[in-house]
């Protein structure tokens, strides 16, 4: 699952929504940092009720992802998509195939959720605009392997960029991949890649329901 995907169903509870995506934002900020549900659970009853919200929300990250990634359908879909980038991507490249079939199911179920309703994504910046950045980072690094100075920073800079809203578009959708493509060191993707957008979108799309369900 990607950022939508996690968290439209809790922009309820922002701190509950920053805990959903703190896992995510940890590879941005520090790709050696991690918060596990067991350093999240013992948080659950923190004396600071955003405290135990975030701790919550790291733990159903974490749940969402062991059920997503275990679906007949995720791994139907990011292996064809997968396959799909024969041709656009030849071995011996440098992109790894199966990575981009992974992820690209992901990013392509944010943008079918946003085409579904737009209000979903407009909902989910506003409540993490209500985020003190500061007690993120702060609770973030009693809970992790490491400690960071960077998140206080990301979460403002997270909303404004507002990059979900590109997913939608193919131009701007590669140029997101290439920046997570560079952040993995792996090279940019060729212009051939766009070709394959259009049916990976529809195959998604196809499947969204299953993708979607426990």
């Amino acid at each position: 699952m990607n950022y939508l995907s996690h968290g439209w169903r809790f922009v309820d509870d922002p701190y509950f929504l920053a805990g959903v995506c703190v896992p995510d934002w940890l590879g941005v900020v520090n790709r050696k940092m991690r918060v596990r549900s067991r350093h999240a659970e013992p948080f659950l009853t923190d004396a600071d009720p955003r405290v135990a919200s975030l701790a919550r929300g790291v733990m159903q990250h974490h749940h969402d992802d062991d059920w997503f990634h275990g679906t007949r359908a995720f791994a139907e879909v990011s292996l064809a998509l997968a396959v799909g980038l024969r041709e656009a991507l030849p071995e011996g490249d440098g992109h790894r195939r199966g990575f981009l079939g992974h992820i690209l199911v992901e990013i392509l179920l944010d943008a079918i959720l946003v085409a579904e309703d737009p209000q979903r994504l407009h909902a989910y910046y506003a409540a993490l605009s209500r985020l003190d950045g500061v007690v993120v980072e702060d609770a973030v690094n009693r809970m992790a392997t490491v400690t960071s100075d960077r998140l206080k920073v990301l979460v403002p800079r997270f909303v404004a960029e507002g990059f979900l809203w590109d997913y939608g578009d193919d131009d701007k959708l590669i140029y997101r991949l290439n920046q997570v493509l560079l952040r993995v060191k792996l090279p940019a993707l060729p212009a051939e890649f766009r070709q394959t957008l259009p049916a990976a979108r529809a195959l998604v799309r196809e499947r969204r329901h299953e993708l979607l369900t426990p």
